[in-house]
């Protein structure tokens, strides 16, 4: 059946000498898989949307297997990412994030709309790391593993001061911290947002001002969370890692 889709190019491959697989997170369908036919070739119609970070227009055969394109249209190339090896390692982070947790074929215009605006936070601004861990909190709860930061994990209090307990997934209150002699004193201000930053669209969120600290902070948390929890192996975290050390 042909479908006109919207959608977001997560992966390609090459098949064949002239031909490349994509793997397309769509508004309407969710994930698919679609062969390009002729992608390959220089002056192909198809050449310039069969590209990761590629947002498009397509018009797509969809079956139960390997969907065809048909034709497609750029909506938006993410050019400045393009153009900057740091803003590219951290949007390659994101999309093959989003491709190991999303499912196949299972809608999710949240999570599509959310993938959308932190790509173009990243586009156009320098200062994307607090985008990026709102996005990737809400890749964890889309992945079933997302940490508990509303409340207490063991007892759900929700009286300050916390914990932070990978061990245990999430907050734990001043009773219950003895569950793990390894958690983490969070200070009262970095403890408030992050139910903020897991649960709220970035389309509602306006000038966001955190410490640097605490943005640090936050990003040891998740790295280390995902390694727990995670269960997929990510190239594009070993290439951050040697971006970081070059730095």
């Amino acid at each position: 059946m042909l479908e006109q889709l919207e959608g977001i190019i997560l992966k390609t491959n090459n098949y064949g000498e002239t031909h490349k697989i994509l793997t397309i997170f769509t508004k309407q369908l969710g994930k698919i898989t679609a062969i390009s036919r002729g992608a390959n070739k220089p002056k192909s119609r198809l050449s310039a949307i069969s590209q990761v970070f590629i947002q498009g227009h397509f018009l797509i055969y969809v079956s139960k297997g390997l969907s065809t394109i048909q034709q497609g249209q750029i909506k938006q190339s993410f050019r400045h990412i393009r153009e900057d090896i740091k803003k590219t390692a951290y949007a390659t982070y994101i999309i093959e994030l989003t491709e190991k947790l999303i499912d196949v074929k299972e809608p999710d215009p949240f999570i599509y709309d959310q993938l959308y605006q932190t790509l173009t936070w990243i586009n156009e601004y320098d200062s994307y790391m607090i985008p990026m861990m709102m996005y990737e909190l809400k890749l964890y709860t889309k992945g079933g593993f997302a940490p508990v930061v509303s409340n207490c994990v063991n007892c759900k209090e929700k009286e300050f001061p916390f914990f932070f307990s990978i061990q245990e997934g999430g907050l734990l209150c001043e009773r219950c911290k003895h569950l793990d002699q390894k958690s983490l004193l969070l200070n009262n201000s970095f403890a408030r947002i992050l139910p903020i930053l897991q649960g709220v669209g970035l389309e509602r969120i306006g000038n966001i001002s955190v410490k640097e600290k605490n943005i640090q902070l936050l990003r040891n948390i998740l790295d280390h969370y995902y390694d727990v929890y995670g269960g997929y192996t990510l190239k594009s975290k070993n290439f951050l890692s040697q971006l970081n050390l070059l730095e």
